[in-house]
């Protein structure tokens, strides 16, 4: 039995840090069923594709973090399809959407009416700036992506090189970050539902999520007065703790600890370096022990390096994904999850689950859904699908004044 095993999760979100999160859940077990307009998560149709992507039901995007799940079209402006969504939520453990605030509202589906059908509910939103009932601030009306959240939180200003301009993280952290966070509110909110039958209000914002990333840059700045800058590789208390060029290619060391030290500096051939053995020592001469160790490793393959550190030297190459996937670790950690792709005669390759248990592992599960493939397993009526489902093709986004415009999400990602 899954660790979630008999949890149902009715999935309202769309692009990537709600499917995230309610992905971990699949994973783990719990049934997830994703609502979608009739047209479709967008998501669907965003490239890359494997085959022909007019055969192409879905293409990467959307595969990565829609896993596992079940989908139902239903069009919530419409009397009959939010019936039927009532009576899934009268079945249901956990809500997630990701709407902006007031749009649940807007069709009669708050979270207060829901929870008087169904006391306990839980209920999980996630927001760029949070929900106003558990704070309200000016920003909660602005739609919200993972790169202006970078950049509001303060990630964009402490990443990158020192002489650079400040640079987002190249992928969707923003997103991703958020929907692990919401992940662990839910499971908690279930925890405290089966002890007290109690449901609640789960509030998962974006902008709170990447200020609780950047935990350093909060204590540095008000344990010093100061606002930190961009250190590139390196760490402004930790050294060495950086990436440096090989022959032929880059390495990283992080010889933080004495002995590492001291490691290192027998490696080099440098046992004069030895005595700047604490921290402080180091930082102190920081630039000249940095220019020493970039000598070093410049006149030796990134192997050679290893080869000399690894095992006593915190170090590892700088790798791309082609090398990942060429190592072995990931598949050995089972990291590498193989789905089908339907529309193409092949199997494609997504990230699996970073959490493991021994007693009730996760399981990847299945492929992504085809858009309204479960209506019948969930209602009980195949033949009547919603005006514009297409459960053997890409869709196009609703630009009307019905759900999908209506109700855009606030976890979105340009990645």
């Amino acid at each position: 039995m899954a660790a979630l095993d008999g949890l149902t999760v009715l999935d309202l979100t769309r692009v990537l840090g709600g499917p995230y999160c309610t992905m971990l859940l699949a994973d783990m077990g719990a049934e997830v069923v994703k609502v979608e307009p009739p047209s479709g998560d967008p998501v669907r149709e965003t490239p890359p594709f494997a085959g022909d992507p007019d055969s192409a039901p879905y293409g990467g995007y959307f595969q990565s973090v829609n896993r596992g799940k079940q989908s139902l079209a239903l069009d919530l402006t419409d009397e009959a399809d939010r019936g039927a969504f009532l009576d899934l939520v009268d079945r249901a453990d956990v809500l997630v959407e990701n709407y902006r605030p007031g749009t649940m509202e807007r069709f009669g589906l708050d979270y207060e009416r829901l929870a008087e059908r169904n006391p306990g509910l839980v209920y999980a939103a996630i927001r760029g700036f949070g929900d106003p009932r558990t704070g309200a601030t000016a920003h909660q009306d602005q739609p919200t992506f993972d790169l202006v959240v970078q950049a509001m939180a303060g990630i964009m200003q402490v990443n990158g090189q020192p002489d650079d301009p400040p640079t987002k993280v190249g992928l969707g952290i923003g997103d991703i970050f958020t929907g692990v966070c919401s992940a662990v509110g839910i499971l908690a909110a279930v925890r405290h539902r089966d002890r007290t039958g109690e449901g609640q209000f789960v509030d998962t914002s974006m902008y709170d999520s990447m200020l609780s990333l950047s935990e350093r840059a909060v204590y540095q700045y008000s344990y010093t007065g100061e606002v930190p800058g961009r250190e590139g590789n390196s760490h402004p208390t930790l050294f060495p703790y950086d990436a440096f060029e090989t022959s032929d290619g880059l390495v990283v060391v992080a010889a933080v600890g004495e002995r590492h030290w001291t490691t290192l500096c027998e490696a080099m051939d440098r046992p004069d370096l030895a005595a700047h053995r604490t921290q402080a020592a180091r930082l102190e001469h920081r630039e000249e022990l940095a220019a020493a160790i970039a000598s070093w490793t410049s006149e030796h393959t990134t192997a050679e390096v290893l080869g000399a550190l690894k095992g006593d030297v915190p170090c590892a190459p700088v790798r791309d994904v082609a090398d990942v996937f060429a190592d072995g670790v990931a598949e050995d950690r089972e990291m590498l999850v193989d789905l089908d792709q339907p529309g193409a005669d092949e199997s494609v390759t997504v990230a699996g689950t970073p959490v493991t248990m021994t007693a009730t592992p996760p399981d990847p599960g299945g492929r992504a859904p085809l858009l309204d493939e479960h209506r019948e397993t969930l209602l009980g009526d195949a033949d009547e699908k919603p005006e514009g489902a297409k459960p053997d093709a890409s869709t196009d986004a609703v630009e009307s004044d019905s759900l999908s415009r209506t109700t855009e999400s606030d976890g979105a990602s340009s990645d």
